[in-house]
């Protein structure tokens, strides 16, 4: 390997003479090309594995309930399990990224997601079930912390750009997936698993092209040797432990993870309350086609003049949680024009999705070491977890107790969206030119 006195691409490393030199025009080159195939290639990856998560998820549960014939609490119960497993695994998760790499972190969790959509199709039992939603839970665990660590390890010039289009991707999923699920239902269950599966197990194989890619090729610091170069993919339990230690001791980023924990609360919620306030499937559906087109077209505007990096982008998401959840007490109880209501809302959680996820994934990118870009972003995705796990049983007796206990619902998440917005602190950025804590 060549010695960093003799490089003369290595940005910022001493020359022989001992003087930092900067980077080089064709290493800087070299890396802007690197950094667009990366975030292509992510993007890429996130639009196939989208349209193949919602074209499933959108008809699983009448294909549960009505082929396979499970009870509602059997389904409930299950999908319940594989949310709660995932979101426990978040923090391991990420240190495994770290320890072993993003992309073969994220081929691994692709690998797993194909196997699950794959037992889906073919299982007619509980315990197929089951099974499919651990695997599930497993994969998805993995995927999120790899894909975004990719991203933030992205020179600041394609970071935010990166970002954007990989959310507005995964918008445009969610969106078209359901219609898509539509059209191969015609060919059964079965057919829809295994195009789902498919779509998986191809963003495997991209994730595979960017092993030789460097996993935090950043400009600005001396980065370690690539994680992803290695042959080696035992892991080693102490480093793993340590990687979480130090994003828990952290104190500046565990005191803003703990304050912005409940966005997944708020950005989640909405799912469960809107469905349930009697407003009917064609308007519930208008709900959330316009919750992701709002979230998609912020997008490039969080993208441009450094506002991911700003308090008030988050505070703002929040604040538009928060009164997007007030916005639907008025909705007319006596089956009334709910439309414009409706719309109004869904316009303020689109852009509380937009610029939380924009805001959140910026933070992390400043404040996280190089070297441990997974680790910090499992503890911020475990902490949102937990919160959203505990106010979904606080928020669920509430949505079951008729009007006025969906108003006092309504009311808490948007008093827990000021809260949060008043407590906002950012956390110091992880000072240029250190490696890994």
């Amino acid at each position: 390997m060549t010695s960093p006195r003799t490089d003369p691409d290595a940005p910022g490393r001493p020359s022989a003479g001992g003087v930092a030199t900067a980077p080089t025009p064709a290493r800087r080159g070299r890396q802007a090309v690197s950094d667009r195939r990366t975030v292509a290639i992510v993007v890429g990856i996130q639009l196939a594995i989208s349209l193949g998560y919602y074209a499933v998820m959108a008809h699983l549960v009448l294909h549960l309930r009505h082929d396979l014939g499970m009870l509602a609490g059997t389904i409930a119960v299950v999908l319940g399990l594989r949310v709660a497993i995932q979101y426990m695994l978040y923090l391991p998760a990420g240190a495994i990224t770290d320890a072993i790499g993003p992309a073969r972190t994220g081929a691994l969790a692709c690998g797993l997601r194909a196997t699950a959509f794959a037992l889906l199709g073919f299982t007619s039992g509980f315990g197929g079930l089951l099974c499919a939603a651990v695997v599930m839970a497993v994969g998805g665990a993995l995927f999120h912390p790899a894909a975004q660590s990719l991203l933030a390890g992205v020179a600041p010039a394609h970071r935010s750009r990166g970002f954007a289009a990989y959310v507005i991707v995964g918008q445009l999923g969610a969106v078209a997936g359901p219609p898509i699920g539509l059209v191969l239902l015609a060919g059964g269950f079965w057919l829809l698993s295994a195009v789902t599966a498919g779509a998986w197990a191809a963003g495997a194989v991209l994730f595979m092209l960017l092993r030789r890619e460097p996993g935090n090729p950043r400009t600005d610091t001396p980065p370690d040797p690539p994680a992803d170069t290695r042959t080696d993919m035992r892991l080693d339990v102490r480093a793993l432990a340590e990687g979480v230690s130090v994003a828990l001791r952290d104190r500046g980023f565990l005191r803003y993870a703990l304050i912005a924990a409940p966005v997944t609360l708020l950005t989640n919620q909405i799912a469960t309350v809107v469905p349930l306030t009697g407003v009917g499937a064609g308007a519930t559906t208008l709900f959330f086609c316009v919750v992701a087109a709002a979230t998609a077209a912020i997008q490039p505007w969080c993208a441009g003049g450094g506002r991911g990096e700003r308090p008030w982008l988050l505070r703002s998401g929040l604040l538009c949680a928060g009164i997007g959840y007030l916005a639907l007490l008025a909705v007319p109880p006596d089956g009334g024009d709910r439309t414009a209501v409706l719309v109004a809302a869904a316009v303020l959680h689109g852009l509380a999705a937009g610029l939380t996820q924009s805001a959140v994934f910026q933070t992390f990118t400043r404040c996280a070491p190089p070297q441990r870009f997974g680790a910090y972003f499992g503890l911020l995705s475990f902490l949102s977890g937990v919160v959203s796990l505990a106010g979904g049983f606080a928020v669920g007796p509430l949505l079951d107790a008729g009007s006025q206990g969906m108003a006092t619902a309504l009311v808490g998440l948007g008093l827990v969206a000021a809260l949060s917005a008043a407590a906002l602190r950012l956390p110091r950025p992880h000072p240029p030119g250190r490696g890994s804590a």
